[in-house]
């Protein structure tokens, strides 16, 4: 099953270590010790918020707008856990480091190989928890090799930063083209030009969730409705 869930695993190792590795050199860059980078890769374990808290550390935003900018940005995954909470009710103590892990990639993994493999319980519970344990691992180990590059082979880190819009633009075109509901797209582009020309610079992203949020929930019906 370990070997089984690796092959499974692979294209979501293709795209940490790169990603990882952009991440650790710019964290190598701020003014923080390298095992901090190490733990925010083990103890985060979120690409975006990982990205997310080196902007804003370079920004010196102040506690409490890091606290809300990343739970906004990452506030997707409590819908991944409630999606899969059917499927890990009865597995061991191993479910709340599955619950932990649950990133985009992982979501995907695990939801499309639950549906092609036909597992039984005792299997699902391991493909769950090596599929996780393996990306973790995948995670930890680009971002390492990254904060080495960016210490002691001073690598030049400007521009490197745009592999995460990138990945987002590209997850985002999948997501329109495959979504029968388009109105949100549409919906945030707007609200992205407004917030430029409205919102403070430094409070863009904050503003842009919230309203974001607040205008999908005041018009889920008429969306839905059209959708």
């Amino acid at each position: 099953m370990f070997f089984r869930s690796f092959i499974q695993t692979l294209p979501v190792l293709m795209g940490y270590l790169p990603l990882g590795i952009a991440f650790g050199i710019l964290f190598a860059n701020t003014s923080f010790a390298w095992y901090y980078g190490i733990l925010c890769a083990m103890l985060i374990f979120t690409g975006a918020g990982q990205f997310l808290l080196v902007s804003l550390l370079a920004a010196h935003a102040g506690f409490f707008q890091i606290v809300i900018a990343s739970f906004l940005l990452n506030i997707r995954h409590l819908f991944y856990s409630l999606s899969i909470m059917d499927d890990i009710r009865h597995f061991g103590i191993g479910k709340y480091y599955v619950l932990f892990g649950l990133t985009d990639e992982t979501f995907a993994v695990l939801k499309s190989n639950q549906a092609t493999l036909k597992l039984n319980s005792k299997d699902l519970e391991k493909n769950y928890l090596y599929i996780t344990f393996l990306d973790h691992i995948y995670w930890i180990a680009g971002c390492g090799i990254g904060i080495f590059l960016g210490e002691y082979f001073a690598f030049n880190p400007k521009g490197i930063e745009f592999v995460l819009t990138a990945l987002f633009s590209v997850l985002t075109l999948v997501l329109l083209q495959n979504s029968t509901c388009k109105k949100p797209f549409f919906i945030a582009i707007l609200l992205g030009i407004f917030g430029l020309v409205v919102f403070p610079k430094e409070d863009f992203l904050i503003f842009s969730l919230l309203s974001g949020i607040t205008i999908l929930l005041i018009f889920k019906p008429l969306i839905a409705k059209k959708a």
